[in-house]
């Protein structure tokens, strides 16, 4: 099971540096092992691109191996050198906390945390790092790494031009220490990481290495970067980061999100982030080539991964709201409902008062005049929450303002607005 649990990996694209493949696949076919990821909380909320190395965790989950889960609520008050030209904005204990609680909950909705078998563990590394003191952590760790096999890790050799902390010059240290802590506590013998950890996963195995008279099976894989097949970075919106937390992206704009790939991508991204088959990966491949009009793929990443992080729930919202839009039929979505769809739509405020529809679509900048704004009218162009308004006395009063704050104006097939009341 494990030599195609391998190969799967493989397959997928999810295998980048392995510091010694052949011992891991000897050790994984021997037994069911630990392993662990590690999460710092520099926010209360994951986005998509901390995802790729648990989601790698949890294929290991399901093949019977068992994950451990390392919240780094003391790393994360240091921060990580890797892939900054500058020093982190240090964060308070308090703050750390709140985001460590926001990320355990969107855990959950990954893993199975059931407590027999291979249910995955959650530590966090503050309850073994923050009872080391300073001259605990010289003379048992300081000793045992070289300045220089530090200065030749990338993160650090990368911020010599521009300057690096000590706090930060330390954290791969401290990474290492955690490895260790749970190799001795938790039997953990495999690291998962981001191309990017890859200096921090063999500095744990250099600790446990100086730190063990037996000779040490512990191992470390790194997952490649996820990138776009046009070379922009994967993630990122128009509106920022695509985050896990609804509040911060909604269910909504995750569904969109995934649901919007490119043909190019669509395949990969089912590679890398579902939970499907090979056989079901393939065939949607096979309708990207053939029927790329039906965007099968794109509709099967999205409904994987918005029930996956969100939910059922969540996901048949989602895909109301689209279809509610698809058809510009708005009266089956509740007024929530269209608030999220249309919130980066054009908005403009106008006083809370009763307003003729073509008064307002001028006022509104909707229509580019009055005469522009009574043919719209009565050609039938013109739909306020998703009912056509065709007489040109209408009025927007009370009866239009969803919770009395709002309402969606269509202009065309297209063309949306939202118009605020105050």
């Amino acid at each position: 099971m494990t030599n195609e649990l391998l190969q799967d990996l493989e397959w997928r694209g999810l295998l980048y540096q392995q510091t010694d493949a052949e011992g891991m696949t000897k050790l994984l076919d021997e037994q069911s092992v630990s392993l662990y990821c590690g999460v710092d909380p520099t926010a209360d909320s994951m986005h998509i691109g901390h995802i790729v190395p648990l989601l790698t965790l949890r294929r290991f989950q399901k093949a019977g191996h068992r994950p451990i889960l390392l919240v780094g609520g003391a790393t994360g008050m240091i921060g990580d050198p890797s892939g900054r030209s500058e020093e982190r904005q240090l964060q308070t204990v308090e703050q750390i906390d709140k985001n460590v609680q926001g990320i355990r909950s969107q855990l959950e909705r990954i893993f199975d945390f059931a407590e027999d078998g291979n249910g995955a563990q959650l530590v966090n590394n503050r309850d073994w790092i923050g009872n080391i003191n300073t001259i605990e952590f010289l003379r048992d760790y300081g000793k045992l790494i070289n300045v220089n096999y530090m200065l030749a890790k990338d993160t650090i050799a990368s911020r010599l031009d521009t300057g690096i902390s000590f706090t930060e010059f330390a954290y791969t240290l401290i990474q290492g220490i955690d490895y260790n802590h749970l190799y001795n506590h938790y039997n953990c013998r495999i690291q998962v990481g981001g191309s990017d950890q890859w200096g921090n996963i063999t500095t744990g195995l250099e600790v446990i290495r100086k730190t063990h008279e037996e000779e040490t099976k512990a191992f470390g894989i790194t997952i490649p970067l996820v990138t776009k097949a046009d070379g922009t970075k994967f993630g990122k919106t128009a509106g920022g980061a695509v985050w896990l937390d609804s509040k911060k992206t909604s269910p909504y704009e995750f569904y969109q999100f995934w649901i919007n790939a490119s043909d190019a991508d669509v395949v990969k991204y089912l590679k890398i982030f579902t939970f499907l088959s090979r056989e079901e990966i393939e065939a949607l491949a096979v309708s990207v080539e053939e029927e790329p009009h039906l965007r099968k793929a794109q509709k099967a990443l999205a409904e994987e991964m918005t029930r996956l992080i969100h939910g059922q729930e969540a996901l048949d919202q989602a895909i109301r709201i689209t279809a509610a839009l698809f058809s510009g039929d708005l009266k089956a979505l509740s007024a929530d409902e269209m608030k999220d769809a249309f919130k980066d739509v054009p908005s403009i405020e106008m006083a809370k008062e009763d307003k003729n529809i073509v008064d307002l679509l001028v006022e509104a900048g909707i229509s580019p005049s009055k005469r522009q704004a009574r043919e719209d009218v009565t050609n039938g162009a013109i739909s306020v929450n998703g009912e056509k308004v065709t007489e040109l006395e209408y009025v927007i009063d009370g009866k239009d303002r969803l919770e009395d704050a709002f309402s969606i104006v269509r202009r065309g097939k297209k063309k949306y607005h939202m118009v605020k009341f105050v």
